[in-house]
């Protein structure tokens, strides 16, 4: 059988440009600049840590709360005929501007930090339900894993390059401009390289408009949950996903604590996760690649075995050489699992349905991200050992592993 390269074409090439844009805000935002100003931020108005912390922290939830309830009616409305697109441009636009108005917000601002990340988060987060859904637009079902892939590659580039940017001009500036800085920095990448995919991608797959567009929408998605038995593959992959999924984003999000706990530092910790970052920019590709020789089954099942063998060698691991090869690992399948699991579960929905089917897929990754830092964290407690706290994270893909071989 031929495997010659097909060339992207251009609304493959705007549909992963957006991945690129977006991720700044995931990286310089969430994940490095706004929670540590936030706390600075807090201690001018004699704010506790434990407090900016918790009150951070509720904020995340929250926002994370609201997309994932109105996920499928949000994406229920964008599979009427030509709304698909204005959705997903007004909630990226919301997301960017509120992002660079966070630069606005004075060094006392602490309330209007976290209002304005919180529309920013959603607006985030909503653009996300319609960019997924728009791989069944712009991608044959046997180009959807090399799309996707490539999709979650630029995303760790383009969140690593804005980032370096930062860490390298910040040094010629105030704490404050740099702050400033990095919030526009991040909003304006977000806005310039979201303009290939305004131009380019085009909703293929669509029904008509009704009369009474949200009455539709909820009959739709109640007869959807009252026939979910038609769609046995659908259920037992979401079923699947959320397990594995919720392992893969714990172990994400408590890499830090686990990294802390056995001696290492800031400066270091900040290498690494660049690190990880630029091992998941080849290995999502190849994890792609791989699917032209192997199904996207086995190379979803290869992500899980990895990330089980991630979780046993956690329990040994007590030096920083061995987190290095820990966080290698990670990077190696992180992307990976990610992109294979969105262009698997897009092959499998109905295509014109794509907006509510992503809805509920948004759902089952949202929710996901409670149990597994709940598990981690009790038995950390529990055992006063944050290593068996991630081994304990094992059971995910060993669940969602023998899911996703029986019924998905």
């Amino acid at each position: 059988m031929s495997k010659v390269s097909v060339p992207f074409s251009p609304a493959e090439k705007g549909w992963i440009l957006y991945d690129w844009a977006n991720s700044g805000f995931s990286l310089i935002v969430v994940t490095a600049v706004l929670p540590l100003w936030l706390n600075s931020v807090g201690q001018n108005i004699n704010m506790s840590t434990t407090q900016t912390t918790s009150l951070w922290s509720y904020t995340n939830s929250l926002s994370t709360l609201v997309v994932a309830f109105c996920s499928p009616i949000l994406g229920s409305l964008a599979d009427f005929r030509g709304w698909k697109k204005p959705a997903w441009m007004w909630s990226t636009i919301i997301g960017a501007i509120t992002t660079i108005l966070l630069a606005m917000v004075p060094s006392n601002g602490f309330w209007m930090l976290l209002f304005l990340f919180f529309i920013a988060n959603i607006g985030f987060s909503v653009a996300n339900i319609y960019y997924d859904s728009f791989l069944t637009d712009i991608a044959v079902p046997q180009r959807m894993p090399t799309v996707s892939s490539w999709g979650f590659a630029l995303g760790y580039l383009g969140g690593v390059i804005p980032f370096v940017l930062f860490y390298l001009i910040r040094g010629l500036m105030s704490t404050h401009q740099s702050i400033m800085f990095a919030f526009i920095l991040s909003g304006l990448w977000w806005i310039i390289f979201s303009i290939p995919m305004l131009l380019a991608v085009h909703q293929s797959h669509s029904i008509p408009v009704p009369s009474h567009p949200i009455k539709q929408v909820l009959k739709r998605l109640f007869n959807t949950m009252k026939h979910l038995s038609k769609y046995p593959k659908i259920i037992g992959f979401l079923a699947a996903y959320f397990f594995y999924i919720d392992g893969v984003n714990t172990i994400i999000t408590e890499a830090s604590l686990f990294a802390v706990s056995i001696g290492i530092q800031m400066n270091q910790l900040l290498t690494i996760l660049l690190f990880v970052q630029l091992i998941a920019f080849p290995s999502s590709i190849i994890f792609g690649r791989l699917t032209k020789y192997f199904t996207e089954r086995f190379m979803i099942l290869t992500g899980i075995i990895i990330y089980s063998f991630i979780c046993l060698m956690s329990l040994f691991i007590t030096k920083a050489w061995q987190f290095w090869l820990m966080a290698l690992l990670i990077g190696s399948a992180q992307g990976g699992i990610q992109a294979l699991s969105r262009s698997y579960f897009g092959k499998i929905i109905p295509k014109k349905y794509s907006g509510e089917f992503f809805g509920f897929y948004n759902i089952f990754g949202k929710f996901s991200a409670v149990l597994g830092p709940l598990v981690f964290g009790n038995v950390a407690v529990i055992t006063g050992s944050v290593q068996t706290g991630s081994g304990s994270l094992l059971i995910f893909f060993v669940i969602g592993g023998w899911l996703f071989i029986k019924y998905a």
